[in-house]
């Protein structure tokens, strides 16, 4: 069972994909909860989770004070999740307030060469048999839709090497969490 950790919707239960997905661990969402509160990096962001999973990580960000997530993930039965998910945050959103949530049911390679965005967090989780390569090439497409002093945020095996990070984009720190490893790096 995966639930929204705090903000607006605490406590609310969201649906996770029966297969194809590696949900985060509440204990890691945690972490990377309390980091970005810290930071401040949270109220009035524009937010991209890519390889959503559940999207429990961009609706968590949307529950603290995000004011626009995007939600990226390209199975459709995970895609289906996200919106579902997305619906139950929305209904419990304060009236009045501001908040769009997207989702986008495209390979993140695409989503990155056709959109105009620009966020002020990009998380990304991917599938932990992506290719370096892979996540590098993505990092470089990313890289020119953040906003200055954005966060990036990747989740990793304990044993990927770290990411090539791309021109722009600098390395602030990394930790560990048992076989997860948190790469935080920023837009400078």
């Amino acid at each position: 069972m995966t639930r929204i950790i705090s903000g607006f919707a605490d406590s609310l239960t969201i649906a996770v994909p029966s297969a194809g997905t590696r949900p985060t661990s509440d204990r890691v969402r945690e972490a990377i909860f309390s980091a970005l509160d810290a930071r401040g990096v949270l109220p009035g962001a524009s937010v991209v989770d890519l390889y959503a999973g559940s999207g429990a990580l961009g609706l968590e960000a949307a529950s603290r004070g995000a004011s626009h997530v995007t939600l990226v993930e390209r199975g459709s039965a995970a895609a289906n999740v996200c919106r579902r998910n997305a619906a139950l945050l929305k209904a419990r959103a304060p009236k009045g307030g501001y908040l769009r949530i997207e989702v986008s049911s495209q390979s993140v390679n695409t989503f990155l060469r056709t959109s105009t965005a620009q966020w002020d967090l990009a998380m990304i989780d991917p599938p932990y048999e992506l290719d370096e390569a892979e996540l590098a090439r993505e990092l470089s497409l990313l890289a020119p839709r953040l906003a200055e002093g954005a966060v990036v945020l990747i989740e990793r095996s304990s044993r990927s090497p770290e990411p090539s990070w791309p021109a722009g984009v600098e390395l602030d720190k990394r930790r560990n969490y048992g076989d997860t490893t948190l790469w935080w790096a920023g837009k400078i």
